[in-house]
């Protein structure tokens, strides 16, 4: 135990690569004020869907999937089926969990008889890509709000955080993944100038790296409630993929 403490604690103790952009402290610290500011979920506004499909939400690191309730409420009230992602609170990755993940997925899609839709909050985000890069047949999109999947993995306010609380180097998780390599599916960025843990280049991406990257001035923590977010995403969710590639 107590070398696993000072494992841990090592881990804590790196340094930020030099040369490496992050989040203005300011903007980190307006993160807490902001889960008590406008723009909630409540507000957002719903209409029927026009192509109701399967919806999985997986939360961000450390959150619970009652912190995407709003979301969750509106793609049902919009006429989706919407699920959770069946791990409770986002403690990142472990072999064990993605590999549940994935059978989850494979089985609501052939429950539904079609792809689902995979809506991801930051590190739900690379989760969702992944699965999505490793089985582009039972995911029908993937839509990202305020994912890390560009540039370096330390360009937030967050890595520290995540590696005292996992055990590993962000840079080094105990699955394989490509964070930059774009899913054979279609791949939708939010992201958010004003992003306290992100910084919004890593949320962005490049072109290469993703179909679509849309701004929403809102938190990092905002993501998973602002109504302007949740309106983005049953935009998004209903988008039609086939009539804009046409």
């Amino acid at each position: 135990m107590r070398g696993e403490v000072l494992r841990r604690a090592a881990l804590a103790r790196q340094p930020h690569p030099p040369g490496v952009r992050k989040p203005a402290l300011g903007l980190f610290a307006r993160e807490f004020a902001s889960l008590w500011g406008r723009g909630r979920g409540a507000a957002a506004r719903v209409a029927p869907a026009r192509h109701p499909q399967p919806v999985m939400l997986l939360p961000g690191f450390g959150a619970h999937p009652r912190r995407m309730q709003p979301m969750a409420d509106a793609l049902a009230k919009a006429g989706h089926e919407v699920h959770e992602w069946g791990l409770g609170v986002n403690f990142g990755p472990t072999p064990e969990n993605f590999a549940f993940l994935m059978k989850r997925v494979g089985a609501l899609a052939r429950t539904h008889r079609r792809p689902v839709v995979l809506v991801g909050w930051s590190l739900g985000g690379l989760f969702a890509r992944e699965i999505a890069r490793r089985q582009p047949e039972a995911v029908a999109k993937v839509i990202t709000m305020g994912t890390p999947f560009s540039g370096n993995p330390r360009a937030n306010n967050a890595w520290r955080a995540y590696q005292v609380i996992t055990g590993h180097a962000v840079d080094a998780p105990p699955i394989e993944c490509v964070l930059g390599e774009k899913p054979p599916v279609p791949t939708i960025a939010l992201w958010s100038p004003r992003d306290g843990v992100i910084h919004p280049r890593s949320a962005k991406g490049w072109p290469l790296e993703r179909d679509r990257a849309v701004a929403i001035r809102c938190s990092h923590l905002g993501f998973a409630s602002d109504a302007r977010v949740i309106g983005e995403v049953l935009r998004q969710v209903d988008h039609d993929e086939a009539v804009s590639a046409a």
